[in-house]
């Protein structure tokens, strides 16, 4: 399943599209930035979940992308093995590398194919299935959920990281253009969402209350908790790359429906040589909020 996780994928990367039209072997390299960039949140969020799940055996990413995050589990539980689960095969082949290149190899594996189907190859039951806004990819959440919980062992745990809260990089009035452009890119973002769950395949329309779709499930909501990544400006070079990155792709994303001015204002943010680009002006951050919903499968 690769996202906006792969934004996940790791964040809103690949809002709107599927396997079959993007590129994933190109994709890897930024989706592994981006998860890099907000690995300080990631690691806030495993080492919570460690409280609550202190020795487990076998960790599923499901949804894992280049495999930043699923090599984090593996420092994390040294005594566990980890298994990236994708529909992506570039994506794997680069969690796999990166896994040996960490001394992990041993610990770590791989399995291709689409959620939740490709739980069925899985050997045994999973004591921690981590889903990092890999759910929203697939057109049954529910179903999902309930095929994610029949693959917990026992006392097995699922963390589901949805929702949060839309990432921030700019000041309100940035001195070019009208103010007030993020909320604007936020508010387009979440009609690109809305059309991107209506044209997925079996596309059922939930109401995101995630602990009461736990429930449906059959599990039992334990925990809620968000984590933040919190770069102050000036941000650092691994920030702002992954600013322009976002801003280009929200620029080229669905170019009809911005309005001519912020066009006009996000070219110049993109551009390095403007000097009221994210890539020279000091007034750029990033925050972010991420939200982790916990679930058990009772004994």
């Amino acid at each position: 399943m690769a996202h906006d996780h792969h934004q996940h994928h790791e964040h809103h990367e690949a809002h709107g599209h599927n396997h079959t039209d993007l590129d994933w072997a190109e994709q890897g390299p930024m989706l592994e930035a981006q998860a890099e960039l907000y690995t300080p949140a990631y690691e806030q969020a495993i080492a919570w979940l460690a409280e609550q799940v202190p020795a487990p055996k076998l960790i599923v990413d499901a949804g894992s992308g280049p495999g930043v995050v699923a090599c984090l589990f593996a420092w994390a539980f040294p005594q566990a093995h980890v298994v990236a689960v994708d529909g992506a095969a570039p994506l794997l082949e680069r969690a796999q590398a990166r896994a040996e290149q960490q001394g992990l190899g041993d610990r770590f594996s791989t399995l291709t194919g689409e959620l939740p189907d490709v739980l069925e190859k899985l050997d045994r039951p999973v004591d921690l299935l981590w889903a990092s806004r890999s759910l929203h990819h697939l057109g049954d959440q529910r179903a999902a959920l309930t095929a994610f919980g029949e693959h917990l062992a026992p006392g097995g745990t699922l963390a589901l990281l949805e929702g949060g809260l839309p990432a921030r990089f700019l000041p309100r009035d940035i001195g070019i253009g009208r103010p007030g452009l993020q909320s604007r890119l936020t508010a387009l973002e979440e009609e690109w969402f809305a059309r991107m769950r209506a044209g997925l395949s079996g596309a059922v329309p939930e109401t995101e209350d995630w602990p009461a779709l736990l429930t449906s499930a059959g599990l039992r909501p334990t925990r809620t908790r968000s984590f933040l990544l919190d770069v102050p400006a000036p941000a650092t070079e691994q920030a702002r790359a992954h600013v322009a990155t976002t801003l280009t792709r929200l620029r080229d994303a669905a170019p009809d429906d911005l309005a001519p001015e912020d066009r006009t204002t996000l070219d110049r943010l993109v551009d390095p040589a403007d000097p009221a680009s994210v890539h020279q002006r000091p007034d750029v951050f990033l925050l972010d909020a991420y939200t982790v919903y916990t679930a058990v499968r009772p004994a």
